[in-house]
């Protein structure tokens, strides 16, 4: 066969296949009990309401000639004003020019990834973070530091340039599960300032509080000291994936115009536009349910957060700790130093049926080896404490 190594650009080398993808695949076993994904429950996808709102837009000759037609690479006008009009709830005050739709917010890093990394760059980021976002940001050969907290201040070194942005998800990080408080986002801040740092702040959960009063985003409060957000420094990342559906590929890029601008245009040198249909469908159901369905998945998704913890607490050894997230999909666990992530998921697989994710796909070092990600959003609460329990009785022996 050929080899097609020699051929590829530098940053092919930094291509690796997601563990977490990887993992979907066992989905189709009846038999595990997968903690793995951060996957929705389609049971509880508004599978009414979208077929109505596709019945409605292809009815109609002229709304069905624009939802099959290609279109403006910003996005489908109407849905940009329903989020504007969503950011400003937030407190965010901006027009449909800050806002720019994207297939998924994963493809919003990816662009900002494009816009704004050469190779060697950094990127400061949580320890542990999202693992696509690395992977986004590894296809444009960047290098990683931590992103500054109370105990990990970043200095820029001298002689060494300084990092070109810094990566945060404030609320139910994935994988943690934690929140920054408002007192943590001010200081990030100012940190970030002090750096000329920009900031991109990924919200692909922020639907999901179960618990506890929210902090304002740090679009919010950045766009409050600039006096507005085409002066403010932060990048916003939502998605309608985990609080509608995912299939649809809705997500959204909200930033100062000189940025969504430039975003725009490799939008065009990408794909053109996202799906016009698709967003037609989007806004016809956010403008009809939005609230109402979000309050419905996050009552369902509560009850199961609950019994993951609950479960943790009845059965694991004293030896391991975890989160209490006040919302979103995930737990982290984290396990004695000598007891190994991955090899523990080998063993779970093949002996009790259960799978997660092992903690070092998070880590840019890929260290966090006695770690280990845990879903909570896809099983019955019966399932989750059987799951958890078969897990806990793998662990203990090993402790």
């Amino acid at each position: 066969m050929t080899d097609w190594t020699h051929h590829y650009a530098t940053r092919a080398s930094r291509m690796q296949a997601s563990e977490i993808r990887e993992l979907l695949k066992l989905l189709d076993q009846p038999d595990i009990i997968s903690f793995a994904g951060g996957i929705p429950d389609p049971e509880l996808f508004p599978t009414a309401e979208i077929a109505e709102a596709c019945r409605k837009i292809l009815s109609d000759p002229a709304s069905a000639a624009v939802a099959l037609q290609y279109a403006t690479s910003e996005g489908y006008l109407p849905l940009r004003q329903w989020i504007a009009a969503y950011m400003g709830r937030l407190g965010v005050v901006c027009t449909e020019d800050n806002i720019l739709i994207t297939n998924g917010s994963q493809q919003g890093l990816d662009f900002i990834g494009k816009l704004f990394l050469s190779p060697n760059d950094t990127v400061l980021v949580a320890w542990p973070t999202y693992l696509g976002a690395l992977q986004a940001f590894n296809a444009y050969e960047a290098q990683y530091a931590r992103l500054p907290d109370a105990d990990h201040p970043y200095v820029v070194k001298t002689g060494n340039p300084a990092p070109k942005f810094g990566y945060v998800m404030p609320e139910f990080q994935n994988p943690t599960g934690t929140s920054m408080s408002e007192a943590e986002r001010v200081a990030l801040l100012d940190a970030a300032e002090a750096l000329d740092l920009p900031l991109v702040e990924d919200t692909a959960y922020e639907h999901l509080r179960y618990d506890g009063e929210r902090a304002p985003t740090l679009l919010a409060l950045a766009s409050e000291r600039a006096g507005g957000i085409d002066n403010a420094k932060v990048m916003y990342l939502g998605t309608f994936s985990k609080s509608v559906v995912p299939s649809l590929r809705i997500g959204w890029v909200v930033a100062p115009q000189e940025v969504i601008r430039k975003l725009v245009l490799i939008k065009q040198g990408s794909d053109l536009n996202a799906s016009p249909f698709a967003q037609m469908v989007m806004r016809e159901v956010a403008a009809t349910i939005f609230d109402t369905h979000t309050a419905k998945i996050r009552k369902a998704y509560k009850e199961r957060r609950d019994a993951m913890l609950k479960a943790l607490a009845d059965y694991m050894p004293a030896t391991a700790t975890w989160t209490k997230p006040e919302g979103g999909m995930f737990v982290w666990l984290t396990l004695p130093a000598h007891i190994d992530g991955a090899e523990l998921l080998q063993r779970a697989i093949k002996d009790i049926r259960v799978a997660f994710v092992p903690g070092t796909a998070f880590f840019a070092d890929r260290s966090g080896r006695n770690t280990v990600r845990l879903n909570f959003s896809l099983n019955s609460p019966q399932t989750i404490n059987e799951g958890i329990k078969r897990l806990a009785g793998l662990i203990e022996p090993a402790i």
